[in-house]
């Protein structure tokens, strides 16, 4: 049922096959294991087939090494006419300690499509209840008009004729 599920969760270990040459997780998958987690989220609070529009904000704060118990959470933050932004922490632990790290987090948006013709299609509107979920929504905000203001200026960059390059 739409409009019901804003959170979702994965919980997995960190693979030998995950990771790079220097022994940690690649960035790759990490990206994967979010877009996943995100396209689920965005899926069950919008009732509708998904796409990713835009990733921005990522930060990757700390490696995820080989058999690291890995917690993708994602949370839905704001809501447009057919979008949805989404932050995404993503924490590993080593399981012989108790503490967990933030490896990396991300605001996604992605836009729910109608099956016959794949248009934006609505989705239900969120409303944020507690102040975590104001701020969420005002740090997703920020994230997206930046990622817009970047868009626009490579967008220029590519239009210009001083841009070309020879």
């Amino acid at each position: 049922m739409s409009g019901q599920q804003h959170v979702l969760e994965f919980r997995f270990l960190a693979e030998p096959t995950d990771v790079n040459f220097g022994g940690k997780v690649h960035g790759g998958a990490v990206l994967k294991w979010i877009d996943q987690a995100a396209y689920a989220c965005a899926v069950a609070w919008s009732g509708k087939y998904c796409v990713t529009a835009a990733m921005g904000g990522i930060q990757f704060v700390a490696p995820i090494l080989i058999g690291d118990f890995v917690h993708v959470r994602c949370r839905l933050v704001h809501t447009g006419r057919s979008s949805m932004n989404l932050v995404v922490d993503v924490r590993a632990r080593d399981l012989r300690l108790t503490e967990d790290r933030l490896a990396t987090q991300c605001v996604l948006t992605f836009v729910a499509l109608d099956a016959p013709d794949g248009k934006p299609t609505p989705v239900p509107a969120w409303t944020p209840k507690t102040d975590e979920d104001r701020a969420l929504a005002r740090y997703a905000e920020k994230v997206m008009e930046a990622h817009r203001r970047i868009d626009e200026e490579v967008s220029d960059l590519r239009e210009s004729p001083s841009g070309a390059s020879s």
